[in-house]
């Protein structure tokens, strides 16, 4: 794949560990394994810190000196973007969209949000249901009127430049596989804005590495979800010059744990992120890890991964958690 022929800031603490979770794995009957992106370091760790990387790389090479990106209120990616600004000296502006519609004193004010201002990132906010692109292209516009060049980074970093950040994951993953003599059956993760699903498969499909990935959905329903990964895993795929390696039936994504939209949670939601926090003392996010851990919990207890070695990767959030204290507080008991 030789991904030193794309530009890249070094951000991330990689590689990321690669560890047995035992308390899971006894509690749930499968021998489960845990790649830990909570780990990458930058702003507390996250996925997106790996396609930062590359984003950040092709942000230098136009010589911009603003990023401009948008998320939800508690955005994961949000926080580690202002973060890399900081650390790389640039400017940061963002837009939060009020997907929720909670007007939780926690909920816009501390976790994530608090992270933001405390990196200095420059925050506008807009109502749910937003036009998102052409938000973002308003405040590029801006920065632009100020004399200033923007780099727009799409939500989550989606798009196929922060996408080779998971190709190199999935790299990763298999050298770390080969160096314990691990074989792997599958890898479960969080699928939203479809960055990190698609750069997995197109990374494992161009590795020629056998690998099922299985998304397990926090916001799409399953057609829309798995033709989102499918598009962006294709076109990642194609910038490294392997655009026919991607094919249809490894883009898997399981829509059934969403619960009642995106960023709400539930009780079974909130179930995962105890038994993880109290078997290996690993924590959770509400919106992505912790519904995924609630998706893998319900198969695994169904049978699904019966006689698999997986590899939940976790994409990080656990500060997040703050922004929720009111309703965790009340399902916790």
């Amino acid at each position: 794949m030789h991904l030193a022929r794309f530009p890249r800031v070094r951000l991330a603490h990689l590689p990321t560990p690669l560890e047995p979770a035992p308390g899971l794995s006894q509690a749930l009957g499968i021998d489960l394994w845990i790649k830990r992106d909570d780990c990458t370091g930058l702003a507390g760790g996250g996925n997106k810190t790996r396609k930062l990387e590359f984003l950040l790389g092709d942000a230098f090479e136009q010589d911009a000196d603003t990023l401009v990106t948008q998320g939800a209120v508690q955005s994961n990616h949000v926080r580690q973007t202002a973060a890399a600004a900081a650390v790389m000296g640039l400017k940061c502006e963002v837009i939060l969209e009020e997907r929720t519609g909670s007007k939780a004193v926690d909920y816009v004010n501390n976790g994530n949000v608090l992270l933001d201002r405390l990196f200095g990132a420059v925050i506008r906010s807009v109502p749910g249901g937003s036009d998102m692109p052409a938000e973002l292209e308003k405040t590029a516009d801006g920065v632009r009127a100020r004399g200033g060049k923007p780099y727009v980074i799409p939500g989550g970093g989606s798009n196929a430049i922060g996408a080779l950040g998971y190709v190199d994951c999935a790299r990763e993953i298999v050298v770390q596989a080969d160096e314990l003599d691990l074989s792997v059956d599958r890898i479960v993760t969080a699928t939203g804005s479809a960055g990190t699903h698609a750069g997995l498969v197109a990374g494992l499909a161009v590795l020629g590495a056998d690998i099922p990935v299985l998304g397990i959905g926090v916001r799409a329903p399953k057609e829309k979800q798995e033709a989102n990964v499918l598009k962006l895993a294709r076109e990642t795929a194609a910038l490294l010059g392997h655009p026919d390696r991607v094919k249809d039936h490894m883009v898997v994504a399981d829509c059934d744990y969403v619960g009642e939209g995106y960023g709400l949670i539930d009780q079974a939601v909130v179930d995962a992120l105890t038994l993880a926090a109290r078997t290996d003392g690993i924590l959770l996010d509400p919106v992505y890890t912790g519904k995924a851990m609630k998706g893998l919990i319900a198969l695994a207890r169904a049978g699904r991964f019966e006689g698999e070695r997986v590899v939940f990767l976790h994409t990080g959030g656990a500060q997040g958690l703050a922004g929720y204290q009111g309703e965790l507080d009340a399902m916790l008991g």
